[in-house]
């Protein structure tokens, strides 16, 4: 395992119109490249996770494994907007010599993907055996897919969609209110919102998961008097201070908006001709109890990508099956590769 602090030695323009003068991506990688550089397989994160894989896809990376070390290259870079490396809210901007916090524009999905473009070229790059990602990630494998498809060979995407959602922007807003509430959240201070942020994942957390799940875990036993805490209650006070030890309220805010810019048909004549356009050999993966990401958004991709391949797994995690279910994606994952030698052969 490697990780490394890349800075590009150039100006980057955002969708928006603003223009960094300079801009830094840090990311993690795995195993060795092959003498024609064609063994890479590019992981996209998640909303909160960062580029070290092992770490919040615990199983998935190593010899042998769904992300095979052994064999592959893997790469995964964190996101500009966060907080573990990459240009991001608490960065110091070169124009004031101070941190942007408020001042950190919006970073779109497709910027993130132009910047990882940046990055792939200047590490000479120039083929993607496959590209994956769920949720947010798997928002921007879309989009890289589209954006060049003759660089992906490979995508695989899991509980995610073509555009957000209306639900899903509105979940995303709550929680930016549950920030915005936080008294501390205009004073530019690393820690500012970090009451709200708590309250924030709060809220998210109810949108990964269902009803089921908590049914499952956080049902209390049958007591002779009232307990002092639920044990729900206790559960989402406990997911709040969690992401607080290593997160800030600026990037889960700023990140919150970053997904809700994805819509890949924005300037692209619409939706079905933008996903018309992806040449890659696509894996698309529903989750049966997720929510937020329901399988109707999945089912859409895979009718609108030619020659897609649509799977289903059923978690009891909602949408953090992604995450969770490393056995049963990396049984679709199988399966789809060993369609893709038949068909070659």
């Amino acid at each position: 395992m490697q990780y490394q602090t890349t800075k590009l030695n150039q100006s980057f323009t955002l969708e928006s119109g603003y223009t960094f003068s300079e801009l830094t991506l840090s990311y993690h990688s795995y195993g060795t490249l092959n003498a024609d550089r064609s063994n890479v397989v590019w992981v996209c994160h998640a909303f909160s996770a960062n580029s070290n894989v092992d770490e919040w896809w615990p199983g998935a990376l190593g010899p042998g494994k769904i992300l095979d070390t052994d064999t592959k290259f893997i790469i995964c870079v964190n996101i500009p907007g966060s907080c573990y490396g990459s240009t991001g809210p608490l960065s110091i901007n070169p124009e004031t010599g101070k941190p942007y916090f408020h001042q950190f524009p919006l970073f779109t999905v497709r910027d993130v993907v132009n910047a990882f473009i940046l990055l792939a070229d200047l590490l000479k790059i120039d083929k993607i055996e496959t590209i994956l990602g769920g949720s947010l990630g798997g928002q921007q494998a879309l989009e890289w897919a589209i954006m060049q498809p003759a660089r992906i060979e490979n995508l695989i995407i899991t509980a995610t969609n073509a555009f957000h959602s209306a639900w899903g922007i509105s979940f995303n807003e709550s929680q930016r209110m549950a920030i915005r509430a936080d008294q501390t959240w205009k004073e530019d201070q690393e820690n500012a919102g970090i009451e709200g942020m708590k309250a924030a994942r709060s809220i998210g957390l109810l949108s990964y998961r269902n009803y089921q799940t908590y049914a499952n875990t956080q049902t209390d036993e049958v007591l002779e008097t009232l307990p002092e805490k639920w044990k729900a209650v206790g559960y989402q006070q406990y997911q709040g201070e969690k992401l607080a030890l290593r997160f800030n309220a600026f990037s889960y805010y700023a990140l919150s908006e970053t997904m809700d810019s994805h819509h890949v048909g924005r300037g692209r004549n619409g939706i079905t001709e933008a996903l018309g356009q992806i040449k890659a050999r696509t894996l698309v993966i529903g989750i049966l109890t997720d929510h937020l990401f329901p399988i109707e958004e999945q089912q859409f991709l895979a009718s609108h990508i030619k020659g897609a391949v649509y799977e289903e797994i059923n978690s009891t995690y909602g949408h953090d099956g992604f995450l969770v279910e490393v056995a049963l994606i990396g049984n679709v994952m199988k399966r789809f590769y060993e369609m893709s030698l038949v068909a070659n052969r």
